[in-house]
């Protein structure tokens, strides 16, 4: 009776092997892997481009120009053709300032409209008047408003695009 018991239990274990083993195989034949490749701009193109991955990711090389002292989470990343501000939730390292780097990240977009400048003027006459900016500040800061207008209208375009990228990695270039 016990030769028959483990027989059987052979038998069960060996079946259900080879059920796993065919199924497996059929759904390995009928899985698709697709594969993106992360675009690659040079920061030449980048702000004529940048439009088209919006809340996408994308690749990167220059040289760190840049790395913000006052909470170590930007960097300005150059090259002759261009430049790009990158923004990250964590610190950047300071050694990396003059390093030549291929960096991935996501393309952000601020878009500066009619209703941004508007706020942005209630603002400049609120700390104006408490006090907290004085005379030649509040009169740069209209001035850099109406620049923002200015352009908007000769471009003929109800808005103004400035691009960044929000870090997700990056390798240093040998």
């Amino acid at each position: 009776m016990k030769n028959i018991l483990v027989v059987f239990t052979i038998s069960l274990f060996l079946f259900s092997c080879k059920t796993a083993t065919k199924n497996e195989e059929k759904n390995t034949g009928t899985a698709a892997i697709e594969i993106v490749e992360t675009p690659v701009l040079t920061l030449g193109e980048f702000d004529s481009k940048a439009s088209d991955f919006v809340s996408k990711e994308i690749k990167v090389q220059g040289i760190v120009d840049h790395v913000c002292k006052h909470g170590g989470k930007k960097i300005l990343l150059v090259t002759d053709e261009g430049d790009a501000h990158v923004f990250s939730e964590e610190r950047f390292d300071e050694s990396l300032k003059g390093s030549e780097i291929s960096l991935t990240g996501i393309v952000l977009e601020e878009r500066i409209d009619e209703a941004y400048l508007l706020k942005m003027e209630e603002d400049n006459i609120k700390s104006h008047s408490e006090g907290k900016s004085n005379e030649e500040q509040f009169n740069n800061k209209k001035k850099h408003l109406q620049n923002y207008r200015d352009q908007m209208k000769a471009d003929g375009t109800d808005h103004i695009s400035n691009y960044s990228l929000q870090y997700v990695s990056h390798e240093i270039v040998e």
